[in-house]
């Protein structure tokens, strides 16, 4: 058992994640050290969050004059800029990082923090989707563990564990549906942006509410899971089970499954990754409620329809081309995304201008950091070009940056 207080790093504390990240730490003051925060803009609560848990660095990476007034108002010490993101993630005395950063901000910081020997409990997904091979290369050579956060592969993490990779046959990756599963093409084609906003199971951001009513997000897993596991595409499978009660499966190659079960909660897989391989004890705490089998009247499996949703068989085409190929399917995706929630597009269009804007990128076989990050720059832009095209009319670009 480990005895004394594991000392972590948050990367994107006031996010949905970071902020569970720091319940899981308030219900176990005596296991977890917070050393270090930051976030992005969120000034009030990252204050707030300093005041509680006074950690040795504060970090802000916004950089808007009116942030950097209420910076030196709110928190004089701390540091600004993308740099101090790493500064943060590298700091000697942390041991874990939480990099629960939103998109491939997070990369770099990421790299760093492997480069410095801290474990990894990854809750970005860019990071893999667009830089896997490079994420998992330098995790490797420096024998660092990447440890997910997300509940799919938290779950996948746990059925494996104890297990031989010789002896699995597929990753059965969980999906809800989102409120849109049993609606043909033509019935999503007019649905509103407060419809698919209404998730049935999960409350996230709106970008990540909308990947999972495309399954998108499901897709993006997808490709996180080939690079997390060393899994090739045709042995990861994506089941709808409507009821987010079983969040990951593992078939074996004689015939047995195991599954992963719990009431929907992020703090639990949040909580597994930080205390690895301790499993704490939840009584006393207030994080999750227990799963009781005799409420739970029904479970449902179903196959994941690609036609009806075109944007996962999206990501595996992307996956399986490797290389940029992910970059310009994420940066298409953001695009399509903020243009179907300010209601330049319908909602079956994210697809559309997704799969158009692949069709246009030369992929780069081996792309760095930097090739990642310009290509996905470069597949928003197009992405943006080929909405128009779709419209017949001009599409303000500043649809493409909110």
């Amino acid at each position: 058992m480990q005895s004394e207080r594991r000392r972590i790093a948050v990367l994107g504390s006031t996010g949905s994640i970071g902020r569970q990240t720091l319940d899981v730490v308030r219900a176990y003051p005596d296991r977890f050290e917070v050393v270090a925060l930051a976030a992005r803009s969120n000034v009030a609560l990252l204050a707030e969050q300093a005041r509680e848990f006074a950690p040795q660095l504060v970090v802000c990476t916004g950089d808007s004059p009116d942030l950097q007034r209420q910076l030196d108002d709110t928190l004089p010490g701390c540091l600004r800029g993308l740099d101090a993101l790493t500064t943060a993630a590298t700091h000697p005395a942390v041991e874990m990082v939480v990099a629960a950063t939103s998109g491939l901000v997070g990369v770099p910081s990421t790299l760093a923090a492997i480069r410095a020997g801290k474990t990894i409990a990854l809750a970005n997904k860019e990071t893999l989707v667009m830089a896997g091979h490079q994420v998992m290369a330098e995790a490797r050579s420096r024998g660092v563990a990447i440890l997910p956060v997300d509940s799919e592969h938290n779950a996948l993490w746990q059925c494996l564990r104890g297990e031989r990779s010789s002896e699995v046959r597929r990753l059965l990756i969980t999906a809800s549906g989102g409120p849109f599963r049993q609606r043909t093409l033509d019935e999503m084609r007019n649905v509103t942006p407060a419809q698919a906003l209404a998730h049935p199971t999960w409350r996230m951001g709106p970008k990540v509410t909308i990947d999972s009513a495309t399954l998108m997000n499901k897709g993006l897993e997808v490709i996180e899971a080939h690079w997390l596991y060393d899994m090739p595409y045709d042995k990861i499978a994506v089941v709808v089970q409507p009821q987010s009660i079983i969040h990951s499966m593992v078939e074996y190659r004689d015939d047995s499954i195991k599954m992963q079960a719990s009431i929907p909660s992020m703090r639990l897989p949040i909580q597994y990754a930080l205390s690895y391989p301790d499993r704490l004890e939840r009584e006393g705490t207030a994080l999750a409620q227990p799963l009781r089998w005799g409420e739970i009247k029904q479970l449902d499996f179903d196959e994941a329809d690609l036609e009806r949703f075109p944007c996962l068989r999206l990501a595996y085409e992307a996956g399986r081309a490797g290389g940029s190929a992910p970059a310009a399917l994420v940066g298409a995706d953001e695009t399509a995304v903020n243009l179907f929630l300010s209601g330049a597009i319908h909602f079956t269009d994210i697809a559309i201008v997704v799969e158009r804007t692949l069709e246009r990128h030369n992929i780069i076989a081996n792309p760095d950091v930097e090739a990642v990050q310009a290509v996905s720059v470069w597949a928003q832009a197009e992405a943006a070009r080929v909405a128009e095209e779709l419209r017949g009319a001009p599409v303000p670009l500043s649809h493409v940056d909110e």
